[in-house]
């Protein structure tokens, strides 16, 4: 929660007035009733007005601090009246305000206490009037409450604050001292680096060092997860780092942090290094039926005077056992990292809830491990947290070329028409008029579009004006009616909050769209309205800006300056691209030039990439992984490699995979099996995928895995051109290549590996193609069969 200070004589532990008092003064339920709260635009617009309406002399954001023992406490406060000798918190809401759960109202209270008491130090000031300011941001009008407190009142109430969390930093600062004492000690966990795996290490450590973002293009098979966290955790005690941030893409991915973290410590096992592991909310959620408060969940029911209790068990977990009093005695057990299995344990031993003991949890814990999500999307936990702490972090993110596409998604929104009209035939009462006010504009939008796909360079005015009004209208009447739970019209609530959201920040960097299509009655189209975010950078800039440094890495970040674009890394980014350990003579990889797998010639592609298979396979008995760019062009692809090579045996991926059938798909692959598995290129089966040694000798990739052409992609296209003058190459040539490139790379898995790599296009022998594959690549021509 707090930052440790290295200056001698200084109090050792920092923390935020806002942390002190969410630690001890927050009692009572969980309640998320009077909740979602304002956007963070809406509140510093309505922190704008309130401060507006003040008089000249009054004083915004003042920095105010002070210590008690080795605590020093810091924050801002949002405003003083000089004149009247009126310090004011201000908090922007919805809704009912009587409706505000108490312990709310408390935690409110105690922060302005706590900013009085270092502004009477501060100011020399015998006592001082304080004020919480409520502002509606529906109606703008303010509530006033006040208070007058006395200098030693306060001061009395601060130290009593600082007393209860006191005993809790102590500790804190004796696991940091420790934990940093034994990272400096710590010895990389092998008994030498792989090939890359050192210099990926040193360039992770040198950005730390400089305080500067990485992109790291390294391949695969060089032991990446653990060649980047270890030196991120050297780093953390070199260069007073609070916490490491591992993001991955999948949740393969976040058992491989947490199986590095597990070899790390097998080498330092005295680290008491603090590991959690965040799951999805839905994941998460222990009563999916049931709203988040108090009268509706149990979990949620006393949650924060049963949350000491549970976050001491938590961390009783993670620490390292003590050594043994001689060298008879049996070893120490292991200590256990909070994943998301002993989190959910821990919280239910103690009737709490998961999800939510689990945010409180990472402001404990020192290496944080989670999805993208928890860092980049627009209320991401992680980043709220490091704000509001004012953490020092290094975030590494794994299987990086993934981010574009979903950073993308997190800052795009869509609403269907259709669910709008299902959702207006049952809502209450009060709810159908706003609603119907919305649909009316739809369908005004619908009328006015003659062709099916229309983007638009500005938002509908009138539109967003009814959208906004309706939105505000259920937030009212949820408040008003917490026992009423309507999934649908949740759903539509959310949907319709992150279409507005994003409407305050639309600009060149998304597309607003709207794509019609008939629906079941001919007086009925139906219409998806969509604001598609394209360039994610205006968003994560901040993001990369906040940490001390983030280190992207993977197999395929070439070329780095279409990553540095499109998600806006700092001018100062270092780029590191990893020696590969693998050498031409490991993988034949040839192009099948004579082949072209556009669209209008699938069909008489079948046949010759049917024989170049089979005879492969002829050649060379073993496992195939076949790449098509669609489900409906592997099918026929299948169907016409049976016909021509019966005894083959040949396995397909099948549409909506759940997991189970994954692993059954993948099971296939062994180390005395044969067959060709047929896949879509990018999905579950083109990255991620291990199958070392005879489990995969080779792979047919029989398409450039070019995003389709049609009217959205052409959009992006020309909006790519506007900004980065590369309008095909950024939204067709390198995200394609990127997965061609990772199938690909399912074939070669370790220095020992042998195998074959057909790309099956003409568009392959281009030189500006084969200059974005691998360097230690020897490409070759196929001879037609």
């Amino acid at each position: 929660m707090g930052g440790m200070s290295a200056l001698p004589g200084h109090p050792a532990y920092t923390v935020a007035v806002r942390a002190l008092c969410e630690f001890t003064a927050k009692t009572g339920d969980l309640d998320l009733r009077f909740t979602p709260s304002p956007t963070a635009q809406e509140g510093i617009a309505g922190h704008a007005l309130v401060t507006s309406r003040r008089d000249e002399d009054y004083e915004t954001e003042i920095p105010l601090s002070g210590d008690f023992g080795p605590l020093h406490v810091r924050g801002r406060a949002d405003g003083y009246d000089r004149r009247a000798n009126r310090l004011e918190e201000i908090k922007t809401y919805r809704g009912d305000l009587k409706k505000m759960p108490d312990n709310q109202r408390q935690l409110h209270w105690a922060q302005v206490k706590i900013y009085g008491h270092l502004l009477c130090e501060s100011q020399g000031l015998g006592q001082v009037h304080l004020a919480l300011v409520y502002f509606d941001i529906g109606s703008q009008k303010e509530t006033v409450l006040h208070e007058e407190h006395t200098a030693p009142a306060l001061r009395a109430y601060f130290e009593q604050q600082c007393g209860r969390f006191l005993q809790w930093a102590q500790k804190e600062m004796a696991h940091r001292a420790a934990r940093d004492a034994q990272l400096k000690a710590m010895r990389f966990p092998h008994a030498d680096f792989r090939p890359g795996q050192r210099q990926l290490a040193e360039a992770m450590y040198k950005a730390s060092n400089r305080g500067v973002c990485l992109l790291a293009q390294a391949p695969t098979g060089i032991g990446k997860t653990v060649g980047s966290l270890f030196p991120m955790l050297k780093a953390s005690a070199e260069h007073g780092v609070d916490k490491v941030f591992f993001l991955a893409a999948k949740t393969s991915g976040r058992q491989m942090a947490l199986d590095a973290v597990d070899i790390i410590r097998e080498g330092a096992p005295l680290l008491p290094l603090r590991t959690l592991e965040l799951a999805a909310k839905s994941t998460a959620c222990v009563n999916p039926d049931k709203a988040c408060h108090g009268e509706s969940c149990p979990l949620a029911k006393g949650f924060y005077d049963r949350l000491p209790a549970a976050r001491q068990s938590a961390l009783d977990l993670m620490l390292p056992p003590a050594p043994p009093a001689d060298d008879s005695a049996p070893a120490p057990a292991s200590f256990l990292a909070l994943d998301r299995e002993t989190l959910r344990a821990v919280a239910l031993a103690h009737d709490v809830c998961p999800y939510y003991l689990g945010s409180e949890m990472a402001r404990w814990c020192d290496i944080v491990i989670g999805d993208y999500n928890y860092y980049f999307d627009i209320s991401a936990m992680l980043y709220s947290l490091t704000q509001l702490n004012d953490w020092k972090v290094n975030v590494l993110v794994d299987e990086a070329h993934n981010m574009v596409s979903r950073a993308r998604k997190m800052y795009s929104a869509e609403l269907e028409h259709a669910s709008l009209r299902m959702l207006r035939k049952t809502v209450p009462e009060e709810l159908k008029k706003p609603l119907d006010r919305v649909h009316r504009q739809w369908n005004q939008l619908e009328k006015d579009q003659a062709s099916e796909y229309q983007s638009y360079a500005t938002l509908p005015e009138k539109f967003m004006g009814a959208l906004q009004t309706a939105a505000t209208a259920i937030s009212d009447y949820m408040v008003d009616h917490p026992s009423h739970v309507d999934a649908d019209l949740q759903n539509f609530y959310f949907e319709a909050l992150m279409f507005a959201r994003l409407a305050e920040s639309f600009g060149d960097h998304a597309l607003f769209d709207i794509e019609k299509t008939e629906g079941a009655r001919a007086s009925h189209s139906n219409s998806v309205l969509c604001i598609r975010n394209i360039v994610p950078a205006p968003f994560l800039k901040p993001r990369f800006e906040s940490t001390h440094t983030t280190a992207l890495f993977s197999a395929t970040l070439s070329p780095w300056n279409y990553f540095g674009d499109m998600l806006g890394m700092p001018d100062t980014t270092a780029w590191v691209d990893v020696e590969s350990p693998f050498v031409a003579e490991q993988l034949a990889v040839r192009v099948a030039g004579h082949i072209s797998t556009r669209y209008q010639h699938r069909q008489q592609s079948l046949r010759p990439i049917a024989a170049l298979m089979g005879q492969q396979y002829q050649r060379q008995r073993g496992n195939y992984l076949a790449f098509f760019s669609s489900f409906d062009y592997m099918e026929k692809a299948a169907n016409q490699f049976a016909e021509a090579y019966p005894d083959v045996p040949v396995w397909r991926q099948s549409r909506r995979m759940d997991e189970a059938e994954r692993a059954q798909f993948l099971a296939r692959f062994t180390l005395e099996s044969e067959g060709i598995g047929f896949a879509v290129l990018g999905g579950s089966f083109g990255e991620g995928v291990d199958l070392p040694g005879a489990r995969l000798i080779g792979a047919f990739v029989a398409t450039l895995g070019l995003p389709q052409i049609n009217p959205v992609n052409e959009q992006i296209r020309q909006r790519m051109e506007a900004i980065f003058g590369a309008g095909y190459d950024y939204t067709y040539t390198y995200p394609g290549l990127q997965k061609v490139v990772q199938a690909a790379g399912r074939v070669i898995r370790t220095q020992s590996d042998r195998g074959t790599v057909y790309l099956i296009d003409d568009r392959f022998g281009r030189p500006e193609i084969q200059q974005l594959m691998p360097a230690w690549w020897r490409i070759e021509s196929a001879s037609p069969t």
